[in-house]
Formats: structure tokens, C-alpha cells, sequence
């Protein structure tokens, strides 16, 4: 795992390389293309500020800012056990010095993706269509997937190399906006100050290497990310032992029609599948965040002999065709090799299966604060956090329900983090809870806390 580690920061490096030497030439060549010939010093200055300024607002706020923007909101265990449960093996199973902080976004593509600058900040967001799709296995193998960026220490990296791709984008589009507006007038008055064809030369080909910069900028973070998803894919082969249940959720996961309404661009390379599918059409590799997803799925399922780094590699050479290896030679050596394990057995006998969908919509509501009152008609009636009144009428039968002031506060309190503190006023009723279904299930009592049957 060192290694792996080791040679993520040697090929992050030469990445860096690459890209900044492609924004600070585009800098020069915008400075003295808008004022020759001194100009070119003062277009790298530019470049280096405006990239600064981007990767210190990523490296302090680029966690929250990201989740901001896939619309994931923090939960506690009480929200969704299994899914805390399974991280908590992924934590053991990776040695991660804390268990990440849990987010869900609200929508009905099923996907998963992780943040955090390092492992001890670490957070995973899973999407409500990924816990209502997914088996128990299936689960354990996206979240794996996600455990191994945080391991490999993919997080940093795609973090800052979108926010330098980002930068040159920035520069790219204010200067060819620049020259959209007044390029005739520019260009005249440069063959005018600087004796004829020399600053129009450099004007044209400062143009041209705005269009081209942005271009080769993603091919470069592309190319590098798409291989970040095959040695995150091996990780979580290693780390559950169960390649099946990862292949197995990114069919259900390629299978999905379902967009992601509020996804950006920016954020795109963090997910375990490409949120932002094509239009009518497949992807062009050289433009695609991911490797083909039936390629990884082809990977997952031709691994052989045991579970550990060189099975995978073995399995991609075999797919792909190629020597060409994904892991690092250290790596492949390994002497002890995991063996494969077979499913859970409560996947096996169907004792424990994806989320239904009404126990998802519950969980949606749970996630954006609202309570959940169990009429004596056995009709469960959700509570919005900001509902004024102290009781309510069942649709069903027409009795009035008094509403646990404390268990409405704490079901807000405990997604902020804060448990139940700062409720003034509980009314100490008795409360009545009638089984959903003959497994595990959990309520909160009308002080607050949470039972589990």
C-alpha cells in the first residue's frame, strides 16, 4: 500500500509538471499578447496568483465546497446503521485513522464518491438511488471503491488538479472573450507600436494556444484519472475480498437511466461512475473521467487464484490486452494473497436486501429534518421540522395526535451533529411502535433517542 502510495505522488508530480508549465506558458503568452512586449512577466504573475488564490480556497474549503455542490447533507448513524456499519469495516479493513464522516444526497442515481485533503478528515456521500439499488455486498464494494481514493490519496490530488485545470479554463476563456469583444482594434494597435508582424504573430499564436490549452489540460487529468479508477478497483478487491459484489453494483449502477440534476463537471472525477452521462452516445475515452465502466466490470469478474494486488493485475492484462501494469511492482509481489471470499449469507438466503421504496423516501425525509409520529391506526405520519403545531390529525382514522416536541428537535439536532440539547419543553406521553417487517428496525422514543427492535 506504501508503494502505491509513493508512486500516486510520483505520477501526481509529473502531472503537476505538465499542467502548470501549460498555465504559465498560457499566462506569458496572454500578457504579451495584451501588452508587448513587457507584458509576458506580467501575465505568468496573473497565472500564479489567480492558481494560488483557487488552491487555497480548495485545500480549506474544498470539502465542504464540493459537497455543497452535489447537494449532500451530513447523517448520523440513526439515518441509515447498515450503511454506517459498512464503513466502519471499510475503516478497519483499510486502517484508516478515523471513520469518515457520512453524507447522502437526495436523487435516484445510484452513485457514491469521497472527499478530504487526508484520511484523518475523510468524507463519503452515497446517493439515496445507491442505497435503494444496492444488496449488502454490493454496498460494502462501492463504499471500498471510495475507502481506496482515500488510501491511495486520490482526494488531494484530483482536488488540485481540477483547480489548476480550472485555473487555465479561467484564463483560456477571459482571453478569448477579450479578443471576442476587441480584437481588431488590439491587433491593429499592436502592429502599430511594435513595428508590423512580430506582436500579430505573437497575438495569433497566444490565440491559438488558448483554445488548445484547455484541451490538452484534460486530456492530461483525464488520462491520469481514468487510472486512479482502476487501482481504487483493485483496492476494494483487496479490502472486501469479494470482486462480485463491486462488479455487481456498477452493473446496477451502468444500468441506471437516472441523471444527477445538480451535477458539475468540477466534481465528476470524484464519483465511482461518471455521473454525467453522454447524449445518444458513448464517450470518447480520451474525454472520459472514467475508464469504460464494461471494462471494469470485465476486470472484476476475470480475477482469479485469490483477491490480492497481482490477481487484478493479471485480470487487466487479460482484459485489456496489455502489459502495461496498473500497480506498482511491489505491489505484485506480495507473499501473502488474500483468498475470495463468497457472499454474505444474509444476501445469499435474501434475508437482507437493498433498501424498499418507501423505506428510501422515509430515509429522504430523514435526511432534510422531518420526525415520524405512528398513529394507534398503525398509519406512520411524517412531520416536516418547521410544522408549528402541537398535534396532528391522521388522515386515516381522524384521531388527533399529540407530536413529542423532543423527538421533532432531536430528529433536526441530530443531523446537525448537536443530539437532542436545546429542547426547552417535552411532553412526556406514552408512544406506541408497530413492527414494519420481522428485521431490525429502529425509532425514536418521544424523548429523543433512538430504540432498535
Amino acid at each position: 500500500m506504501w508503494e502505491l502510495i509513493q508512486q500516486n505522488k510520483r505520477r501526481s508530480i509529473v502531472l503537476f509538471v505538465m499542467m502548470g508549465a501549460i498555465l504559465l506558458l498560457l499566462g506569458y503568452l496572454i500578457g504579451a499578447a495584451f501588452a508587448p512586449p513587457d507584458g509576458g512577466l506580467f501575465g505568468l504573475v496573473l497565472a500564479i496568483v489567480v492558481w494560488g488564490v483557487m488552491s487555497m480556497i480548495s485545500y480549506f474549503s474544498g470539502d465542504s465546497i464540493m459537497l455543497n455542490m452535489a447537494g449532500a447533507k451530513e447523517v448520523t448513524r440513526e439515518v441509515h446503521p447498515q450503511l454506517y456499519n459498512v464503513i466502519e469495516e471499510m475503516k478497519i479493513a483499510g486502517s484508516l485513522p478515523r471513520v469518515p464522516k457520512v453524507y447522502i444526497i437526495e436523487t435516484s442515481a445510484p452513485n457514491a464518491f469521497a472527499t478530504g485533503r487526508k484520511a484523518e478528515n475523510a468524507s463519503i456521500a452515497v446517493t439515496t438511488g445507491l442505497l435503494e439499488k444496492m444488496n449488502r455486498d454490493e454496498l460494502q464494494g462501492v463504499v471500498a471503491h471510495e475507502t481506496g481514493h482515500i488510501l491511495n490519496r486520490d482526494i488531494l490530488f484530483i482536488t488540485f488538479a481540477g483547480v489548476m485545470l480550472g485555473t487555465i479554463v479561467i484564463l483560456s476563456d477571459m482571453f478569448l472573450r477579450g479578443m471576442r469583444f476587441g480584437g481588431s482594434r488590439r491587433l491593429g494597435s499592436s502592429r502599430s507600436k511594435n513595428g508590423g508582424q512580430g506582436a500579430a504573430v505573437l497575438l495569433v499564436v497566444a490565440l491559438v494556444f488558448a483554445i488548445l490549452a484547455p484541451i490538452m489540460a484534460q486530456l492530461l487529468y483525464f488520462a491520469v484519472s481514468r487510472r486512479r479508477e482502476y487501482l481504487a478497483d483493485a483496492t476494494a478487491v483487496r479490502l472486501t475480498r469479494y470482486p462480485e459484489g463491486l462488479a455487481s453494483a456498477l452493473e446496477k449502477i451502468s444500468a441506471s437511466t437516472d441523471d444527477m440534476p445538480r451535477m458539475n463537471k468540477a466534481i465528476a472525477p470524484l464519483f465511482i461512475a461518471n455521473p454525467i452521462k453522454a447524449a445518444g452516445a458513448r464517450m470518447s475515452n480520451l474525454t472520459s473521467t472514467h475508464p469504460p465502466i464494461t471494462e471494469r466490470i470485465a476486470i472484476l469478474r476475470s480475477i482469479a487464484g485469490g483477491v490480492g494486488y497481482l490477481n487484478y493485475q493479471q485480470a487487466y492484462s487479460k482484459i485489456k490486452s496489455t502489459r502495461e501494469q496498473v500497480l506498482p511492482k511491489s505491489a505484485l509481489e506480495e507473499k501473502d494473497v488474500p483468498t475470495a471470499r463468497s457472499a454474505s449469507p444474509e444476501v445469499v438466503t435474501g434475508t437482507v436486501t437493498s433498501s424498499p421504496k418507501r423505506g428510501i423516501n422515509d430515509l429522504i425525509r430523514a435526511v432534510n429534518g422531518f420526525a415520524f409520529l405512528t398513529c394507534t391506526c398503525g398509519l406512520k405520519i411524517k412531520i416536516p421540522p418547521d410544522f408549528g403545531k402541537d398535534s396532528v390529525t391522521c388522515p386515516r382514522c381522524n384521531q388527533l395526535n399529540k407530536i413529542p416536541v423532543a423527538e421533532l428537535a432531536a430528529s433536526v439536532a441530530v443531523l446537525e451533529g448537536i443530539g437532542a440539547k436545546g429542547v426547552e419543553e417535552e411532553i412526556k406521553s406514552e408512544s406506541t411502535y408497530k413492527r414494519q417487517s420481522q428485521s431490525w428496525e429502529s425509532f425514536k422514543c418521544a424523548c429523543g433517542r433512538t430504540i432498535q427492535l
